[in-house]
């Protein structure tokens, strides 16, 4: 399978401490891929750095082939790659059309068919395209951003926390939807509090603590690794 996004040996951190410590990971083409790990292990920071929020210290971070190391967010969404923070991931003044159309401000053509394919796999957003997305509930902002994400076509899609916050319900539609999204041919690439049915779904996942790799395998080998169980996954 081809090798979509791989990252090496990152280090970097916040105020000249480094988070992340060696930490390694790769997505190929088509896969679910999950991290994993507790609080502090670096999960999100990591999320940041490959996507250029964050400005990495050591280590390298290739996309399609191509070092893109602390390239900026804009150069990220130009090459194709979609990320969708926990918080403030809506503009809630804005509808939900809105929303969308600020997720395609760097595409050129027609937008219409973006937009049917982002209603399709979120019907609930095409009966609410007009209202604004700070009146709507948790797991529909998420749909509102997850869908602004979709507007650029990508090829990878990133998700911090997909989930937090949402009641059950809300959280196997929103793994659902992921699988639908991957289903597309898109590589997901998640950081998710709910390990157990994130793993689930995983082609592969990490389990990252203080900064490094802990464990890679499969998602399925993962839930079934008693050590990963017990220290990760509550049991």
């Amino acid at each position: 399978m081809t090798i979509l996004l791989e990252a090496r040996d990152l280090y970097g951190g916040y105020g000249g401490a480094d988070i992340l410590k060696g930490a390694n990971l790769r997505v190929e083409a088509d896969e679910i891929v999950v991290i994993v790990g507790p609080n502090g292990a670096g999960k999100s920071t990591a999320m940041k750095a490959i996507f250029g929020l964050l400005r990495l210290r050591k280590g390298t971070v290739i996309y399609q082939g191509e070092d893109i190391t602390n390239a900026k967010p804009e150069q990220m969404v130009r090459r194709g790659i979609a990320y969708v923070p926990q918080e403030h991931n809506v503009f809630p003044s804005l509808s939900v059309q809105e929303n969308l159309e600020m997720g395609a401000y760097l595409m050129k053509g027609d937008l219409r068919p973006r937009f049917d394919k982002v209603y399709s796999l979120f019907p609930r957003l095409a009966e609410r395209k007009r209202q604004a997305a700070g009146l709507m509930s948790g797991g529909e902002r998420q749909m509102v951003a997850m869908g602004r994400a979709m507007m650029i076509d990508p090829k990878l899609l990133m998700l911090d926390e997909p989930t937090a916050g949402l009641s059950p319900k809300l959280i196997d539609e929103t793994f659902e939807r992921i699988q639908d999204i991957n289903a597309e041919g898109i590589g997901v690439l998640m950081v998710e509090q709910n390990a157990k049915q994130a793993l689930a779904i995983a082609s592969r996942g990490y389990v990252l603590a203080t900064g490094a790799n802990r464990h890679e395998d499969t998602g399925a080998n993962l839930l079934a690794n008693p050590e990963v169980a017990e220290m990760f996954l509550g049991g």
